[in-house]
């Protein structure tokens, strides 16, 4: 099994970045494509944005296409999603996912999930 933490969600300004990090323990994280997701009030859980095992695969939602940035360093067991130009619509708590099925933006396709960290951006 592997384990994931979830960190750097706090309250932001619209229009500013913010940085997500996801701390994995139990196994390397290179086993697995990893995903992020989201929850906005009294919203559904959303895709956000993934990417595979080696890096070299990428995807993200409409939403966000062009404003984050998914990336991963294996050698630390940690990936990271680079969050700019943020809007009031982004507030919501960012999930971390993993999966060994391969690379899917779908939820139900997860494997492992971590508890999430809150976002919020004011405007």
């Amino acid at each position: 099994q592997v384990q994931l933490v979830e960190s750097g969600g706090r309250l932001v300004q619209a229009g500013g970045s913010l940085r997500l990090s996801c701390a994995a323990s139990g196994r390397r994280i290179s086993s697995y494509d990893m995903d992020w997701f989201r929850q906005g009030p009294g919203k559904e859980r959303e895709f956000v944005a993934a990417i595979s095992r080696s890096g070299g695969i990428t995807l993200y939602s409409d939403s966000v296409k062009g404003r984050f940035t998914i990336s991963r360093d294996n050698a630390v067991n940690t990936v990271s999603l680079q969050m700019s130009s943020l809007k009031p619509d982004d507030t919501a708590v960012y999930y971390c996912a993993a999966t060994f099925r391969g690379v899917t933006t779908a939820s139900d396709g997860m494997d492992y999930w971590g508890k999430g960290t809150l976002v919020t951006v004011s405007s």
